[in-house]
Order: structure tokens, then C-alpha cells, then sequence
């Protein structure tokens, strides 16, 4: 009996371990596989620990995996790229985090409809490294971009505070719109100035065609994909960033003060033909007086600016639920006095995402930003505030003495030179130069925006796996503008008309006048994408994207203006209180709509050979019924060939890599309705504006790529280079017809041109982690040579009188175009000979240009290309370091071989008016062997009136853009995951020969450019 009982309790063990284990054995283990930066990464392996059992992550980074029972109950996760971790399993979901190993190629980089491991792409694509973005301090996110990326071009259009950012993706494709196309969280854009920098995830930028193409129409000028910050599940979190920033205006020129300016001006008046050697110049005279000031104008217009900034975040969630609040705010007080160039930001964005099923998910990402911007001419343009205060002669004071009969407490300041009263009464031997504190002062231009943009998704796994996914998404992009310009009258009264409209009043803004402009711009995106990807038998990675997406944009504008205010205090700034004469209104509307349909295939096999094909359609109403409809083509391989067995025992060659890409892209950049015929009427009688052109279509920008990237010692070393051939063909021109055919009336969109832009890409990275002192070095350098290959049959060249630039075939886009500089002529035999007639009555001392057609004589027939104003090389260098608690990073950035005409320049050293003068005029050629740079000094033309390579300055530069200095402290006990305490400066050192105020303006004229400041910034970031 007790033997039965014996047999049966071993029995029913063995049957109910037999049961435990299958039940064991058929566990099932589910979880996710992210990065550092929480992105999901696809195709990550998870094996039991000891076994050959695994399965791979899908696009999501999800993975699940039968365990087997009899063998170790632990999960082993690795990728390339990534620390190989293992963890145990506990009978609950593993989710794990991977560190990187310093080899990057496998990161997860967002593409806009996609994303993808960065080994599967095979265009040139970079990704923005955002611990040296996070540093830039700028308010502008493009801006925060410079010195970055090979390839890439940027550049601030001023230092003003608010003023834009030009920025160029391999050069300049067109002659029209160059900007790039920005991506946010899936929502495209031509403006990110209210992009919130902190609110960032990832940066992508896409170089190629082959990589842009997939955005068809809109991305010939490249593309920016850009990811804000998510929520992740845990606890809750939140930041708290602030910073104060002083701003100076450094490398000012130097000027004459009161009594260089007047020995200067008197050597002038004695050289000027009619002038007796033995009479006594007004500027001699005038020393006698007792009324002159030693006024240092930049002395007088600059200050010290001030900027600060306040970040606050929250963000945190469950499983099911994520969500990420932020909001921040700026305002930058520039280095201008008083308070009329002041910019201030609001953001605010929610980010929520909620996971409603296993299969089913829903999110919407919304911002809202607000923006002022006090608005200075910043440029050199009317009314030229930075000009005037480089020509304002230095002998005139800043204000008027109280006991002059023209002051006034309204209006104190200085106008017209020793000005004793109307009817001209003011001395003529002092240019009438504006006083510039003046201007600024009676400025009150503000310019304000209010701006929604954001999105909302919903998507759908359709197989258990989530191999196939349905993603529906709607954008929207609204911002209303407010700009209101008050132009009050100040200055003299100079006018001697006896039929004078308005006696008595200053010549400035004479009368005083409001110009007022509202306008909205409404943009809504929708867009549906059904994306299939996975990994089959560990080898065939497939990634298939078919999409649609419907663009409608509106817009519409209504202004008006009104002058002779009989009030001009703020409470009267309105329309209602202006004059009922010379009244101005308008009104207008338009827009435009875009339907694109759009596929991609990406085949990888087995980690070693990728390939991807794109093709967009896009049909917009820009173009006319015969080419409504452009398509957009790419493919694009790559071979990993570090991976391939040979390589195996290369252990010192981490990542080997080849790829090779072509692709269109397209621009539509043109206003809206071109294509059609424009016609007025009046009395019933109809009149062309413009002739329509159905035949226009798309410019078309073809793009071949060949690429390496290269990891060595663990990727500690890493090198990519790239070269690039870009040409854009059907270039959008306008061409004026015969008005003696149709009249005189707007020009006509045609498509004609060819423009070829080629380089090279080069980037290098150093990493070092693994010891105290920890090291990132990246540097980057690109080259681009530009040309115009064809323009319109009947268009020989483009010619820009107000740049001084011509457009021809040959040359690069708006290259410079004037006389050649040959020195200074040193006696008469010099002109002799070298001129066979002299018809513009060159003197000894005079500027000697070059006869390139060799008759004899200097004019317009001798006029050649003399400058280009496209960057030949551009380049960047940053370090990021850290030492136990501290931190130290810097960027250097700059630009080689590119021109400006420094207009500046001419008019204040070789123009033949009164004006102050930088001191360099102090060693103008005097007599024979003096100076064979600087001419004679007169009120005579020298040759300085000519556009000539004399103003075309080489603007190369290299600029300390960035340093920091941080530490962290360790106060967890307080409460706080962290505090950072740091200290930057911008701009600190300049190394450049360009003798303007800012090398770095866009400007292709330098007219007077308000400069990039030098600013130190003192920082707090806290971690709740």
C-alpha cells in the first residue's frame, strides 16, 4: 500500500511538473526597445540568454518572444551600435533602453513619414548633433543650425533682434526661392522662427534628391525634418531653464573725430578743380567756431543690449498615455539705444499621446507663439539708422543747445548742419546726413505675430505584429500679422516753395503718416500614409510607404494709410484720425492648393545591401491645365561593407559604408495664379496687366550623389565625404515683352535656365567616453562651386543696378559686375600712356582702372565679372567636453572665398560729399609713390564714383560662435534631479579682412548692416 502511494505522489509530480513546464515553456515575452532619447529601434535582437531562440523588434521597437523553458529565464538585447544588456525575466513586460557604444551609424533617424536605422539610409542625409544645438542660444532654430552640418549654409540677414535667417542647402539652386523645406512633427513649413528651441527632439537634415525627393514639389532647396519633445511614460518631470544675455557691437570702425574731418575736408576742397591753393577753405574757417562737437556717432548709437529667457517643461504619463507641456518666453533689447529694436517671444505646446488600444493610437501636438518685433531699418535702408551714423560728419552735436531758436523739447536733436532757420538756412559745405539718434527715436514701427501651428494623428496596426500601419494625420498652420508704422515728422524745415503743402513741418516724413496692414495666412495639411515594415528570417528587411496628401493654403490682406496727424501722441495713431486727402486701402486674397500621391520601397538584405526607389506626384494649382502635374523620382543604394565577412578580422575598421543616390526634386515657388492672364478695367475699357503663360510649370532639380562613411577603433573615429552634383533645369524667369508691341506691363513667368551647383562634403567625429574626461569633437567642411549653364533665349543676362550684380551664363547667380582696379595714377605721363583720350579728365592721384578692350579709354565697355557672392567654402569646428561635474564646449564656424560690395565703403572714403570718413583716409595718396591704394582726397570724382572691384571686399571669416562653461551639481537630496549652472559668450573673436561692420550679412549690397553682437550669457537649468 504505501508503495502504491508512493508510485501515485511521484506520478501526479511528474504530471504537474510536466504541466508547470509547458505552462513555462509556452511564456510569452513582450516589450519595447528604445534609445537614449526614448526612439524606438527597429530590428533589435532579443535572444534567451544561452539559446539560439530570438526574434527581432518591429518599426516600433516592440518585440515578442516565446521562452523555453528549460533553459535560462533571461532576455540578452543588442544592435549594432549599441551596448549588448541583458536582463532577467520576472514574469512582467522587459523594456529596455540602450546606451550607444559611440558608433552611431544604427541611431533611429526620423525622416518625416518615416523613420529609419541609419545603416538602411543611403541618402546623403545628416543628423543635427543636439547637445552642440542646445548651446547655440539663439532665438531663431535655424540660426542654432550654423557651422552644424556639411553642406549647409547659414547666415544671419542683420544682428537685429527678429530680423530672418537666410539658409541654403547646397548653394543656390534658383534664381527665384531658395529657402529650405522644414518638416515639424510631420507638418511642412517654409518658417520656423517660432519654434521653441528647447521644444526639439531631433534635427534632420536632407541633402540629397534622393533623400528630399519624397517632398516633390517643395523640396528643391533641400529639406529640415524636425521632431519636437514627447512625453515618456514614468514619472512626472519637469525643467526650468533661465538665462540673462549683454550684447556689444564689436570690431566698429574707427572714424575721424571733429579735427581729422576737418584737415581731411580741407585737403579735399583745395584739391577740387576751381579752388584757389592760397584761399582759405570753409573747413579751415571753421575751426574758429565755438559751437562744434566731437561726437563718435557709433559711440552714440550703440549700448549695451540685454536678452533673457525662461524655458519651463512638464512632462510624464503611463503606459496608455504620455504627455509633454512646455512653455517659454524671450525678449532681446539690441545694442541700438533707447527701445526701438526690441523682439519678445511667447511659446506655449502641448504634446499629448494616448495609446487607446494595443493596435490603436491618437495624438496631437499644438503650438502657439506670439511674437513683437520693434522694427529698426537694419540694413542700410531707408532711413538707413547705421548708415547715417558712419556718414553724420563728427563736428555735429547730438542735440541742439536749448538757446538755438529752432529747439524744441519735442524734437531736440540736431538735423541739418548749423542750421539757423528756414528757407534753406543751414551750411551747404556739410552733407545733410540725417542725425541717426534722431531717427531712432522717432521710429515706432511694430511688427507683431500670432501663430498656431501644430497637428493631429491617429494610427492603426492592422496585423498582430504591427508590421502594417495606416497613419492619418491633419496639420494646421494659421498665423495673423499686425504691422503698424507711425512715421512722425522731425528734423528742419528746409523747403523754400512758396506753394509748400505743409509749412513749418521737419523734412523727415514730411508730413507725419500711419501705414497699417493686417493679413492671415491659413495652411492645412492632410495626409495619410499606410507603411509596411519587417524583418524576415533575420535577413530581408523590408520597409514599403504609400501616402497621399492634400495642401490648401488661403491668405488674405487689408492695409491702409493716412497722413497730416493734427495729433501725434499714441492715444491718435489710428486711421480715423488722419487726413481725409491722399488716402490709401487695399485688400487681396489668394491661395493655392497641392495634391500629391507618393510610394517608397526600402529592401535591406542581411545588414549589408540596401536600396531605395521614391516617386511623388504633385499636382498644384500654381501651374497651368497643359503641366499641372510634376513627378518626382529617386533611388538610391548602399553597401555596408564592414559587415561582409572578409572584413571580420578588420577589427580596427568599425563601419565601412558606400552609397550612391539619385533624384528630382521640384520647386513651385512662383506667386500664385501666373498662368493666367491678369486684366484691368476701367470705363469699360480692358487692359492686359500681364500675359499668362499656360505652358509654365515646375523647376526641376536633378541630383547625383556619391557617398563614404567610415568608423574606426570602435567608431572613436568617424569620416563621411560627399560629392554632390546639383542641376536645376526650367528655371521660373520673367521676361519682359516689346512695349512696343503690347504696352508697358508686367513681366511673364517663363520657364528657362540651367543652374549647376557641385561640391564637396567632408565630416569628422572624435569620441572618447571612456575615461574622467570625456571628449566630442566634430568638424565639418564643404566646398561649392555655382553656375549659371543657360538662362532664356531671349535674356542674355539678368542685371541688378541696386546690387551691382549681373546674372550670365558662365558666371555664378548674381555676380558682381563693374570696372576693374589697376592702382592709383601716380603722374600725367601715366595717364598719357595709358589712356589714349581722356574723357573723364583723370588726374594724378586719380583711380586707375583697367582698359580690358585695350581702346584707349575707361566705360562701360570695360566692365567685367569682379566678385561672388556665393560661398566657395564653408566650414564648422565643435568640441563638447565633460570632467566629473563639469562641462566645456565651443563652436567655430565660418565661410572662405565669398565677396560683397561693400557700398559703405564708397560712400563714406571715395565719395565726393562731405561725409565723415574712416581714418584709413589718412594715408591718401598725396604726391607721386604715396599711395598706389588710397586715392586723392576731393570733392572731384576720383574713380570712387564708379562700381568697381575697389568695394568688392573679401568676406571670408572665421567667428567663435559659441563657448560654455557649465557644472552640475549634485543636490538630489533638495529635490532636484539636477542643477546646472553655466556661462556662455557668442560671438567673442572675429577673424576676417572685410573692413564693413558684419562680414556675415546676407546682403548682396553692404549699405550699412546693424552687426552681430557679442554677447555673455549667464544660465540656471533645473531638474524637478
Amino acid at each position: 500500500m504505501k508503495k502504491n502511494k508512493r508510485y501515485l505522489i511521484a506520478l501526479v509530480s511528474f504530471f504537474l511538473s510536466t504541466i508547470s513546464l509547458y505552462t513555462y515553456a509556452q511564456t510569452k515575452v513582450v516589450g519595447k526597445v528604445t534609445d537614449e532619447q526614448g526612439m524606438p529601434i527597429p530590428g533589435a535582437v532579443v535572444m534567451q540568454t544561452g539559446t539560439k531562440n530570438q526574434t527581432a523588434t518591429n518599426s516600433e521597437g516592440v518585440y515578442t518572444l516565446t521562452l523555453a523553458g528549460d533553459k535560462d529565464q533571461s532576455l540578452t538585447f543588442s544592435y549594432l551600435g549599441f551596448n549588448t544588456i541583458t536582463r532577467p525575466y520576472t514574469g512582467s513586460a522587459i523594456n529596455v533602453s540602450l546606451t550607444s557604444n559611440m558608433q552611431n551609424l544604427n541611431e533611429v533617424v526620423v525622416l518625416g513619414y518615416t523613420a529609419q536605422k541609419k545603416s538602411t539610409i543611403t541618402a546623403a542625409v545628416s543628423n543635427v548633433n543636439m547637445d552642440n544645438l542646445a548651446k547655440t542660444r539663439v532665438v531663431d532654430v535655424a540660426q542654432a543650425l550654423q557651422g552644424q552640418v556639411p553642406g549647409v549654409f547659414v547666415a544671419a540677414n542683420t544682428g537685429a533682434p527678429g530680423d530672418g535667417i537666410k539658409l541654403r542647402i547646397r548653394g543656390e539652386g534658383t534664381l527665384g526661392n531658395n529657402d529650405a523645406l522644414y518638416i515639424i512633427d510631420g507638418v511642412p513649413t517654409r518658417d520656423i522662427t517660432f519654434l521653441n528651441q528647447n521644444d526639439i527632439s531631433s534635427m534632420t537634415v536632407l541633402k540629397d534628391a534622393a533623400a528630399a525627393a519624397i517632398y516633390g514639389s517643395r523640396a528643391a532647396g533641400g529639406v529640415v525634418v524636425i521632431t519636437t519633445k514627447s512625453g515618456q511614460s514614468g514619472k512626472t518631470t519637469a525643467n526650468i531653464e533661465y538665462f540673462q544675455g549683454y550684447h556689444n557691437a564689436t570690431n566698429l570702425p574707427k572714424m575721424l573725430n571733429t579735427d581729422q574731418y576737418l584737415t581731411v575736408k580741407d585737403i579735399a576742397w583745395h584739391n577740387t578743380l576751381g579752388n584757389a591753393a592760397s584761399a582759405t577753405s570753409p573747413y579751415k574757417a571753421a575751426r574758429s567756431r565755438t559751437d562744434l562737437s566731437d561726437t563718435d556717432w557709433l559711440g552714440e548709437l550703440f549700448e549695451t543690449g540685454k536678452s533673457k529667457n525662461l524655458q519651463v517643461s512638464a512632462s510624464g504619463g503611463g503606459k496608455e498615455v504620455q504627455y509633454l507641456l512646455s512653455s517659454g518666453y524671450y525678449k532681446q533689447d539690441g545694442i541700438v539705444v533707447e527701445d526701438k529694436d526690441v523682439f519678445e517671444r511667447f511659446n506655449f505646446r502641448s504634446n499629448v499621446n494616448a495609446k487607446l488600444s494595443d493596435r490603436f493610437s491618437i495624438g496631437t501636438n499644438l503650438q502657439l507663439s506670439y511674437a513683437k518685433q520693434d522694427k529698426l531699418s537694419s540694413s542700410g535702408d531707408v532711413p538707413g539708422v547705421i548708415r547715417h551714423a558712419l556718414l553724420r560728419p563728427p563736428l555735429l552735436g547730438v542735440y541742439k543747445n536749448p538757446s538755438d531758436p529752432t529747439y524744441s523739447p519735442s524734437n531736440p536733436f540736431t538735423d541739418l548742419p548749423f542750421y539757423t532757420g528756414n528757407n534753406n538756412g543751414w551750411d551747404k559745405n556739410f552733407e545733410f546726413s540725417s542725425n541717426p539718434i534722431a531717427i531712432v527715436h522717432f521710429t515706432n514701427d511694430k511688427r507683431k505675430t500670432f501663430q498656431t501651428f501644430g497637428n493631429v494623428y491617429a494610427e492603426y496596426a492592422f496585423l498582430s505584429d504591427k508590421s502594417l500601419k495606416f497613419r492619418s494625420n491633419v496639420g494646421v498652420d494659421i498665423s495673423f500679422s499686425h504691422n503698424k508704422n507711425f512715421a512722425q515728422n522731425f528734423g528742419d524745415d528746409n523747403d523754400n516753395n512758396p506753394d509748400e503743402l505743409y509749412p513749418g513741418m521737419g523734412r523727415n516724413n514730411k508730413p507725419n503718416n500711419l501705414d497699417e496692414n493686417r493679413g492671415q495666412v491659413m495652411t492645412f495639411t492632410f495626409s495619410n500614409t499606410l507603411n509596411y515594415a519587417k524583418i524576415f528570417n533575420g535577413k530581408h528587411n523590408v520597409n514599403f510607404l504609400l501616402g497621399t496628401e492634400n495642401i490648401t493654403s488661403r491668405s488674405s490682406a487689408i492695409g491702409g494709410s493716412r497722413q497730416n496727424f493734427n495729433k501725434s501722441t499714441s492715444g491718435f495713431q489710428y486711421l480715423d484720425y488722419g487726413s481725409l486727402t491722399n488716402i490709401y486701402n487695399s485688400g487681396s486674397a489668394s491661395g493655392f492648393d497641392l495634391i500629391s500621391f507618393f510610394a517608397s520601397g526600402t529592401y535591406g538584405f542581411n545588414d549589408k545591401y540596401f536600396a531605395t526607389a521614391t516617386l511623388r506626384a504633385d499636382g498644384s494649382s500654381r501651374f497651368g491645365p497643359n503641366n499641372k502635374w510634376g513627378y518626382f523620382p529617386s533611388a538610391s543604394a548602399g553597401w555596408l561593407m564592414s559587415n561582409e565577412d572578409f572584413m571580420k578580422n578588420v577589427e580596427w575598421v568599425s563601419n565601412l559604408r558606400w552609397r550612391l543616390s539619385w533624384g528630382k526634386a521640384g520647386n513651385q515657388e512662383i506667386p500664385n495664379n501666373t498662368y493666367q492672364t491678369l486684366v484691368s478695367e476701367a470705363g469699360g475699357v480692358v487692359n492686359v496687366v500681364r500675359y499668362g503663360n499656360p505652358d509654365i510649370k515646375w523647376e526641376t532639380t536633378t541630383q547625383t550623389n556619391f557617398g563614404l562613411d567610415l568608423g574606426l577603433l570602435k567608431n572613436r573615429l568617424t569620416f563621411s565625404a560627399d560629392y554632390f552634383v546639383k542641376k536645376t533645369d526650367d528655371i521660373l524667369l520673367t521676361v519682359g515683352l516689346p512695349a512696343v508691341s503690347v504696352g508697358v506691363i508686367d513681366r511673364t513667368y517663363v520657364n528657362a535656365g540651367e543652374v549647376t551647383n557641385k561640391g564637396f562634403e567632408f565630416g569628422l567625429g572624435l569620441k572618447n567616453m571612456d575615461h574622467a574626461f570625456k571628449y566630442n569633437v566634430n568638424a565639418n567642411f564643404s566646398t561649392l562651386t555655382n553656375r549659371v549653364n543657360k538662362l532664356q533665349t531671349y535674356v542674355k543676362n539678368i542685371i541688378d543696378d541696386a546690387t551691382h550684380t549681373r546674372t550670365e551664363v558662365g558666371q555664378p547667380i548674381s555676380s558682381y559686375y563693374g570696372l576693374v582696379f589697376d592702382g592709383i595714377y601716380q603722374n600725367a605721363n601715366e595717364i598719357n600712356t595709358h589712356l589714349f583720350t581722356n574723357k573723364n579728365g583723370a588726374l594724378p592721384g586719380d583711380i586707375r582702372f583697367k582698359d580690358l578692350n585695350g581702346d584707349g579709354q575707361i566705360n562701360a565697355d570695360d566692365r567685367t565679372f569682379i566678385g561672388n557672392p556665393i560661398p566657395k567654402f564653408t566650414y564648422g569646428f565643435a568640441f563638447s567636453s565633460s570632467y566629473k561635474k563639469f562641462d566645456f564646449s565651443f563652436l567655430i564656424q565660418g565661410i572662405a572665398d565669398v565677396d560683397v560690395y561693400n557700398d559703405l565703403k564708397q560712400i563714406i572714403n571715395f565719395d565726393s560729399r562731405p561725409f565723415n570718413s574712416m581714418t584709413s583716409v589718412l594715408n591718401s595718396w598725396t604726391g607721386e609713390g604715396t599711395s598706389n591704394t588710397l586715392p586723392r582726397l576731393t570733392f572731384n570724382n576720383n574713380g570712387g564714383g564708379n562700381v568697381s572691384s575697389v568695394f568688392v571686399e573679401d568676406a571670408s571669416y572665421a567667428r567663435l560662435k559659441n563657448v560654455e562653461l557649465g557644472y552640475t551639481f549634485d543636490i538630489k537630496k533638495a529635490g532636484f534631479r539636477n542643477v546646472r549652472l553655466y556661462a556662455s559668450g557668442q560671438n567673442l573673436f572675429t577673424i576676417t579682412n572685410y573692413t564693413g561692420l558684419d562680414p556675415e550679412s546676407t546682403s548682396l549690397i553692404d549699405k550699412g548692416t546693424y552687426p552681430q553682437s557679442k554677447a555673455f550669457i549667464l544660465g540656471l537649468k533645473l531638474g524637478l
